[in-house]
């Protein structure tokens, strides 16, 4: 172990050599420590043999499975920048985000290798569960002996939207740290979450997401153990948290309410003793679900709110939320900012920064959206309006870019809008959240049709196909209404608060 850091996955490796590192509910074979230290060094050694250097770009397109925490923690250790796609996304959105990440080469699953040699683009493909010593291997070729690297930290780069509807790859500054090195964010998961080798992760959402794969990693870093869901089920879940003994959950709001529908004699005889953290982000939780969950779980859920750009982060355990309900935490780097640039006192709604920047960021081929997310001082923001209490506890009231959260998934509505606008019967369309019960919001559409054609049920169905054969099935929208014409100013642009403000009425659209 290098001294003045904590043990790491070698170290890990060396010192408990059989211990779990990560298996899938499903009952397949675990991956030991020996297995992930051993399979993710000759991952990252044959990547240098294939010529992927230091600095360049790596695409992860595969379902949750060891196989993906294998290529991630290769492409860590060996100073690149990795991209872990959403496979549920269409051929041309995965191809997209391929291409603009510059990514050489794209590490794939077998189950989704037709899906991967549609959006490879111009990048190599390697298939994992191959021969070899890694487990990945060419696609058309066999498995490359690894060579020598230098082995330093490299880092995630993952996608979210920006104003114009195309994803934004999120990108931080290489260190150059030796690999092993302690980051801010294994610190804070081993202080808030208590992250340390008895720790047991209960991953119930994609790995292609931020926290999700974060949580994984940094729980691996402490040597825990991490249990991937390959899909979440609420049955399962619990079931996972009695037989494995879970100590640390992810679940997002709609997962809370899920398992809140489990009949209540099985959450009553549920031993859900093990239990020390049940963590929440990424949506905003009904305060009565959270309630809910604590009276039948005790308190034990921690939230925090912060994007993928890390830009700044609050935190709030369960008695600071039961004396602070609604709120999402507190940070000394958190400003609330008026219409003028000037900081607003406590109770008032602003704009929310972050004044102390620690994980610095830039957004991927896109200089001007960068910009846009810093003020003259140097303050950055994700977008979202809010305000503080007298004691310092940050609430969320809106988005200022009206993003859409279903299911805890963000949904961007500029890049629906493009896509009808598109369709020969749409004179004009907008698309906003509104209330679902399951998953907090879900994708609704308005529309103003061209003369001649007839608005209703058949027109609807129309469009919610348009959508679904061109952009993945989560962001179609799963209702259309029509109207006459939509609110916009005299500038053309859309007064989409005014149309949210319709259908979150009482009597709803009005």
């Amino acid at each position: 172990m290098i001294p003045d850091r904590p043990p790491h996955i070698d170290d890990h490796a060396l010192a408990r050599p059989d211990a779990v590192a990560a298996d899938m509910s499903d009952g397949q074979p675990p991956l030991t420590y020996a297995q992930l230290d051993a399979r993710s060094d000759a991952l990252a050694g044959q990547l240098r043999a294939a010529g992927i250097a230091e600095g360049d770009h790596v695409a992860l397109l595969m379902p949750n499975c060891p196989a993906f925490l294998i290529a991630a923690w290769a492409c860590h250790r060996s100073g690149l920048h990795y991209t872990p796609v959403n496979w549920h996304l269409s051929a041309d959105e995965v191809r997209y985000i391929i291409v603009d990440s510059g990514a050489k080469l794209v590490l794939a699953s077998h189950s989704l290798e037709m899906l991967a040699r549609q959006s490879v683009g111009g990048a190599t493909l390697w298939l994992c569960d191959a021969a070899g010593p890694s487990g990945f291997a060419p696609a058309n070729g066999a498995p490359i002996d690894p060579v020598a690297y230098s082995s330093r930290e490299g880092a995630s780069m993952l996608y979210s939207s920006g104003t114009s509807g195309r994803p934004k790859g999120i990108k931080r500054v290489l260190s150059g740290a030796p690999f092993g090195s302690w980051s801010q964010s294994d610190a804070m998961m081993r202080d808030l979450y208590g992250f340390n080798s008895d720790t047991v992760f209960l991953c119930t959402a994609p790995l292609y997401h931020a926290a999700p794969l974060n949580f994984a990693m940094s729980a691996q870093r402490a040597g825990g153990r991490v249990i991937l869901m390959s899909a979440f089920d609420a049955e399962a879940a619990l079931s996972l948290i009695e037989r494995e003994g879970v100590t640390v959950a992810w679940l997002v709001p709609t997962m809370m309410t899920r398992m809140l529908r489990l009949p209540e004699a099985r959450r009553a005889a549920a031993d859900t003793a093990s239990l020390t953290h049940v963590v929440h982000a990424g949506a905003p939780c009904p305060v009565p679900v959270k309630q809910a969950m604590m009276e039948w779980l005790g308190p034990k859920l921690y939230e925090f709110y912060g994007a993928t750009e890390g830009n700044g982060f609050t935190a709030i355990g369960p008695h600071e939320w039961l004396a602070h309900p609604g709120s999402v935490g507190r940070s000394e780097s958190v400003r609330i900012v008026g219409d003028d640039g000037s900081e607003l006192p406590p109770m008032r709604d602003g704009l929310v920064y972050f004044a102390n920047t620690w994980n610095p960021f830039s957004y991927h081929n896109d200089p001007q959206k960068t910009a846009e997310a810093f003020d003259h001082r140097g303050w950055s923001t994700l977008g979202d309006i809010g305000h503080l209490d007298a004691d310092g506890y940050l609430y969320l009231t809106d988005r200022q870019s009206h993003m859409i959260i279903s299911g805890g998934v963000n949904i961007y509505p500029q890049e629906i809008e493009n896509l009808l606008a598109q369709h020969p019967f749409v004179e004009d369309a907008a698309v906003i959240g509104v209330p679902n019960i399951d998953f907090g919001e879900e994708v609704k559409a308005v529309v103003q049709l061209i003369a001649g054609v007839t608005a209703g049920v058949d027109a609807e169905r129309v469009l919610i196909a348009w959508c679904r054969e061109r952009i993945a099935h989560f962001k179609a929208p799963r209702s259309v209404d029509f109207v006459d014409a939509l609110p916009r100013m005299p500038t053309g642009k859309l007064f989409k608060r005014e149309l949210i403000a319709r259908y979150r009425s009482p009597t709803g659209p009005i």
